[in-house]
């Protein structure tokens, strides 16, 4: 991927990190038996968090804004969910 500056393997790698980090919170919320609204807002929190190094902390030529975006567009999904599920926790499937 030369017209981006960044090599495919690095690529593949930005791509699996959001990923990772929301099935890390998964696992962890699954053998803690946290709730599922704070399950949700913390996803939509790593989802936040990876947006914003997306695209405001990775340099220039390799910045990914509409990652980014896309990011931020799940942790609000997320956020929407949560309060779904901590408003009535019988409705929600997550």
């Amino acid at each position: 991927m030369s017209h981006t500056g960044v090599d495919v393997i690095d690529f593949l790698f930005y791509t699996i990190y959001p990923v990772i980090g929301i099935f890390i919170v998964e696992i962890i919320s699954r053998l803690f038996k946290i709730p599922k609204w704070i399950k949700l807002w913390t996803q939509a929190i790593v989802s936040t968090g990876f947006g914003i190094y997306y695209w405001f902390i990775l340099p220039a030529p390799q910045n990914f804004p509409l990652t980014a975006m896309v990011m931020f567009a799940l942790a609000i999904a997320l956020v929407y969910q949560g309060r779904r599920a901590k408003i009535s926790p019988e409705k929600s499937p997550y």
